[in-house]
């Protein structure tokens, strides 16, 4: 006899905090269940208290995304207790920040680890199921960085251009099998992720640029409106959901004028801060260095209150 609820039952990877932990309230206040996974046991049951208030299972699990067993486990712990999974959603990030000739190979490693070979295990862990039942819905958050590689973000863009690869080609291998893959293409959005955001090559000025512009209303968009479209996007089954104008514009002009993108990326390189350290700093350590009271603390207030919204405050900051 089954158990199982009749809810639809969707996993949300890396929903700790900030967007993953958005779109699993919004899958949760739509009547699913909902399972998210993250590597932090505690920010983990935090995000968990504050989903169990919108009704419906929550299913809080300790997961790695860059091992494919830990994913087959946590895909099979969700199967077992919540049901068969009707959607799956990737978000799990890392945001590194600086200067080409302060990038190391592990900061490569670990972008392409966690949102490329994430998003993959991911996939092939809930695809046997959903083919077999001709079901299925599965979203991975990618970026406008896919799409367009801005100078100061090489590791992450090249994870990223990696991901709408990936999910872009996989929805076209699903056409006819009732699984849709669909491509979540952001701009910046206002989560708080600037203060865990990882800065090296003179990791305070770089910090002074990036955490503003990931704040400020101009540059970045509300992120609970950002996490409603991508989860309409999802379970539509749009093959690409571009979120915000400034993902639609620069999407737009890059395809139509690739040389003048990148140029323009070039002068922007120019006018950005460098440096050589390789040593990484968390972006709520950088702030630190900074004047409380000064002009990057008040561009940055609305990200702030995002994060103290959205559990992104680290517990000692």
């Amino acid at each position: 006899m089954d158990t199982h609820s009749k809810r639809p039952v969707a996993i949300v990877m890396g929903a700790s905090r900030g967007l993953g932990l958005l779109m699993a309230t919004e899958l949760a206040q739509r009547g699913h269940d909902v399972a998210i996974c993250a590597r932090d046991a505690e920010s983990l049951e935090r995000a968990a208290e504050q989903l169990r208030v919108h009704g419906g299972t929550v299913l809080p699990s300790t997961c790695d995304v860059t091992d494919a067993d830990d994913v087959e486990a946590f895909v099979a712990k969700v199967s077992q207790e919540l049901g068969p999974i009707d959607v799956a959603i990737h978000v799990a990030g890392v945001i590194q920040v600086g200067p080409l000739e302060a990038v190391t190979r592990e900061h490569f490693e670990a972008s392409i680890n966690i949102m490329l070979w994430g998003p993959i295990n991911m996939a092939l862990a809930v695809l046997p199921s959903m083919r077999e039942r001709r079901s299925g819905r599965i979203g991975v958050v990618t970026s406008i960085g896919g799409k367009l590689s801005a100078p100061r973000l090489l590791p992450y863009s090249t994870a990223k251009f990696g991901a709408v690869g990936f999910t872009e080609g996989l929805s076209a291998e699903l056409a006819g099998s009732g699984v849709t893959a669909t491509t979540l293409v952001p701009g910046l959005m206002r989560t708080g992720s600037h203060g865990r955001a990882q800065f090296f090559g003179d990791a305070e000025k770089q910090y002074a640029w990036f955490g503003p512009a990931a704040s400020l209303p101009l540059l970045s968009m509300d992120a609970e409106r950002a996490a409603r479209l991508m989860v309409d996007g999802v379970l539509k089954g749009k093959p690409v959901k571009l979120v915000s104008a400034l993902s639609h514009v620069a999407t737009r002009a890059h395809g139509l004028a690739p040389n003048l993108t990148v140029r323009l990326n070039q002068a922007l390189s120019l006018l950005l801060p460098r440096g050589t350290s390789s040593e990484t700093v968390e972006g709520v350590d950088a702030a630190r260095n900074l004047r409380p009271d000064g002009i990057v603390s008040r561009l940055t207030k609305l990200g702030d209150r995002a994060a103290a919204r959205f559990n992104e405050h680290r517990r000692d900051s």
